[in-house]
């Protein structure tokens, strides 16, 4: 079988990089990779469908699946999981010391429908007891005036969102105290530069989130891989093909954290963080596949559906293709 070629967008991450630089081949693929930032693979994808291949908003799928119109078919690769308590920024001067202080206020976003921002409303809502509509939404660019939602939105009556003035950008806002906080998987630039009255809601984010997993079980995902639906209608060796390539980075990546001879990131403590995720998480911590991640997934499909992006409430048995629910042993 000769190799087809496709192009595959994905992010520059310890898990991807052994697909770019050659050392992990895709069966029967030559693959042509791009290593792009979330913003500009996901605005390519859900607008032009720029890719054979491309890690994919898990939020924009689900709208678009729920809707039947989504052009990719989804794969679980779970390139991007993160807990989001570390994602609510707040004006430390406005009397905002609990989540249930965010009631009333005008919180900044760049997109409303972004995976991380789903996961913070969805926790805020079930652990604190604030719904969506207890905020006005603020929607803008964070650095750069006027950013679309890339994916057109129908929501429900009583959610108030409003643009960004003209010329305006969510860093500025906040650091103005324009806006109450802040929302995204992105940090604004002006807590990085460690603006005086600009914080995180939860101080302690690690302690909240290792609470969130020991009630829950959820470890939350934001990004999947999608293959162009026509491509895996035409190659049904290919769904089984890329989970096995993006299997074999990912341990790679594993073994390289846990070779401590000498660290492979450059960051203190890293012995004690890996040891204190497995002891919380076990060790496949960061797995891929359906069978360890059920709570996960259906999680968020009950917080999407809840905060009306997904036209009806998605199971998880049509999320992704069919051969990649299962896979041989030995």
């Amino acid at each position: 079988m000769s190799r087809i070629q496709l192009s595959l967008a994905m992010g520059d991450y310890d898990r991807t990089r052994p697909i770019h630089d050659g050392r992990v081949q895709i069966d029967g693929v030559e693959a042509i990779t791009q290593l792009l930032s979330p913003e500009e693979m996901f605005f390519r994808v859900f607008r032009h469908e720029a890719f054979d291949v491309s890690e994919i908003s898990f939020s924009s799928y689900c709208v678009k699946l729920a809707r039947g119109d989504s052009p990719y078919i989804a794969l679980p690769v779970f390139l991007s999981r993160a807990f989001r308590h570390t994602s609510v920024y707040i004006r430390t001067d406005r009397g905002i010391r609990s989540p249930a202080d965010l009631k009333g206020r005008r919180i900044g976003i760049a997109e409303y429908q972004l995976s991380a921002n789903v996961w913070v409303r969805g926790i805020l809502q079930d652990d604190h007891g604030i719904a969506p509509s207890d905020i006005t939404w603020v929607r803008g660019g964070m650095d750069t005036p006027s950013r679309p939602e890339k994916i057109a939105l129908e929501l429900p009556a009583d959610i108030r969102i409003e643009p960004a003035p003209d010329g305006a950008t969510l860093n500025a806002m906040l650091a103005a105290g324009e806006i109450d906080g802040f929302i995204g998987p992105r940090w604004p630039r002006c807590f990085a530069e460690g603006h005086p009255h600009v914080g995180r809601l939860f101080t302690d984010s690690v302690g909240a989130a290792e609470d969130y997993f020991r009630r829950r079980g959820v470890f939350p995902i934001m990004h999947l891989l999608g293959l162009r639906r026509s491509l895996a209608d035409t190659h049904p060796w290919l769904p089984g093909a890329l989970v096995k390539a993006f299997g074999q980075a990912k341990a790679m990546a594993q073994a390289a954290l846990e070779d401590t001879s000498a660290t492979k990131v450059t960051m203190p403590f890293v012995e004690d963080n890996l040891a204190r995720a497995k002891a919380l998480m076990g060790p496949d911590f960061y797995s891929y596949g359906v069978a360890n991640n059920e709570a996960t997934l259906d999680a968020f499909l009950d917080y999407h559906h809840a905060q009306g992006l997904s036209a009806r409430r998605l199971g998880v048995d049509e999320l992704f293709h069919p051969a990649t629910y299962e896979s041989y042993s030995l």
